[in-house]
């Protein structure tokens, strides 16, 4: 049986849209776009720590970064962010939302700044000092995920929820376009050299000192959008859904929302105090009461967010390797160092600004007309249809005809896997987990996106260093394993469609009636185990 709403949480869910929903959104999105920019603008510049720092004077080529340092490069800010995002989920489900929100900022602002201040006299020094740097900024990023989802989704009113969550996570695609526009700023301002025989004039050493200048410089500059929105983000108030349910402080709940709604509220002690000592209201995330209710749920989100990110952090992180191999980006040797990270660059601009900025805000647009679970589902299909269709033709597309098509179909994955799964992964644990949980819950569901991100990042790596030598003369690559790694990533988005099948539909509902809140302790039972996962 249902008991009666709070009138402060009810007066959220039927909420019109109005400017603190648009306030909210851009000072949590503010923190993505940090997030985003971040943990991608490494791919801008790793081939340019090989060439500074790994190039032998006495060979024809340029350097690059051994596997083991490319690895850790690439993937260790991803161990960081799957740490703190555990962390950080317990604490904000611990301390309050707005305590912890502060200290994830500092912690990425003072870190992003620190990366580019990565000195040694020694180049295994200077990646030794980026790498603990950048594991402590994923370490800050990791927390931004739980922390600015759940808040969210507790300010939004049920109507628009969904698009509300989604607008703070669009904010990754502009972080992503904004980490190649600044590479493009910052490697023009630099290269003076484009006509000149490019590896003559590294091996000369005269570009060194500009080359170092230009990653460090891309990797400062994402301590900007942090530190503008600080002030902002101590301003919030704590979301009324964490005071009254969690630290069960009615009066303090309606007087903040008071102000945030621009309406008077009651602050409703005993009808709290009734709430919050009904038994529905105490069980922990490790009993069984949480298995019941919430375990198939927490499986479809984890499983579904770990699957998806092995596919879409292989993608992003190595699309230079890619690009590459069908020769869309030129052989290191026909350009300066500089040029070199102008081209990815343009390369990564043009990916994000066609096809993954445009698939995140059409989820923002339709996700609740469709609803979750559509999006997700129509997401994992097509990205597994566009795998194969680059996978199993591969080599046809490594021919000079065929490279812009090769380009326009991998476009197509990013924009389905941001109108799809990577949006919706992160608003379903948002909103499907208890209000004492939300957080911890969600910071789960991301790490284990984390560590698929972390299996993407370094098993495409290594599976694209194999060789065939036979295809050296062809108009082929020389590395066979990007097609392999195609092929592998289509079968991982065809699993997504399938455990998408365990994620329930939250479009329309109050939080409270999605998680059983607002039930009495037989209701909630019944609430939680006749909880669509297929919606009709």
């Amino acid at each position: 049986m249902a008991k009666e709403q709070l009138g402060v949480l009810n007066a959220l869910d039927v909420a019109k849209t109005q400017l603190y929903h648009f306030t909210a959104i851009v000072i949590a999105g503010m923190g993505f776009f940090t997030d985003a920019y971040d943990l991608f603008c490494i791919s801008l510049v790793t081939k340019l720590l090989g060439r500074i720092y790994y190039t032998d004077l006495n060979q024809p080529k340029p350097g690059t970064l051994p596997p083991n340092v490319a690895a850790a490069v690439n993937g260790v800010a991803l161990c960081g962010t799957l740490a703190g995002q555990l962390f950080f989920g317990w604490l904000g489900d611990k301390l309050g939302r707005k305590k912890v929100y502060g200290i994830t900022l500092v912690l990425m602002v003072l870190c992003s700044v620190a990366s580019g201040l990565s000195f040694s006299d020694h180049p295994k020094g200077v990646i030794t000092t980026l790498c603990f740097f950048r594991f402590w900024l994923g370490f800050g990023i990791g927390g931004d995920y739980p922390l600015s989802a759940t808040i969210m989704s507790e300010y939004a009113n049920k109507k628009t929820r969904g698009a509300f969550i989604a607008a703070v996570f669009a904010m990754q695609g502009f972080g992503i376009l904004g980490g190649g526009i600044v590479a493009l700023i910052v490697s023009t301002a630099f290269d003076h050299s484009f006509k000149a025989p490019a590896y003559s004039v590294d091996r000369a050493g005269s570009l060194a000192p500009q080359a170092d200048f230009v990653w460090r410089i891309i990797l400062m500059v994402g301590a900007l959008p942090a530190a503008l929105t600080y002030y902002w983000r101590m301003k919030m108030p704590e979301t009324a859904r964490y005071t009254a349910l969690v630290a069960k402080n009615a009066k303090q709940a309606a007087s903040d929302m008071s102000k945030v709604l621009q309406v008077d509220l009651e602050a409703e002690e005993e009808k709290l105090e009734k709430i919050t000592r009904e038994k529905s209201n105490t069980f922990g995330l490790f009993t069984k009461q949480f298995a019941r209710r919430h375990g198939l749920h927490l499986l479809g989100t984890t499983s579904t967010w770990f699957l998806l990110d092995i596919a879409f952090y292989s993608q992003n992180l190595f699309q230079k390797d890619i690009f590459s191999a069908i020769g869309w980006i030129p052989k290191a040797e026909s350009m300066n160092a500089i040029h070199e990270v102008y081209r990815i660059a343009r390369a990564q601009t043009l990916i994000a600004m066609c096809s993954t900025v445009p698939g995140y805000w059409f989820t923002v647009f339709f996700i609740d007309y469709l609803g979750r679970f559509t999006i997700q589902l129509m997401g994992f299909f097509f990205m597994t249809v566009f795998m194969f269709a680059l996978a199993i033709p591969y080599h046809h597309w490594t021919l000079r005809p065929n490279r812009i098509a090769f380009v326009v179909i991998y476009s197509f994955t990013f924009f389905f896997a941001n109108f799809g799964p990577n949006a919706t992964t992160f608003v379903v644990p948002a909103e499907i987990f208890p209000a004492r949980l939300r957080s911890t819950c969600h910071g789960i569901s991301a790490a284990a996106g984390k560590a698929g991100a972390i299996v993407g990042a370094f098993g495409f790596l290594y599976a694209a260093q194999s060789k065939d030598p036979t295809k050296t003369d062809a108009g082929y690559p020389p590395g066979i394993g990007v097609k392999n790694s195609l092929i592998m990533l289509g079968v991982i988005n065809f699993f997504g469609m399938v455990f998408t099948l365990l994620v329930p539909e939250s479009k329309g509902k109050s939080l409270e009636e999605l998680t059983g809140e607002n039930e009495e302790e037989e209701g909630a039972e019944q609430q939680a185990n006749s909880t669509r996962t297929v919606p009709v």
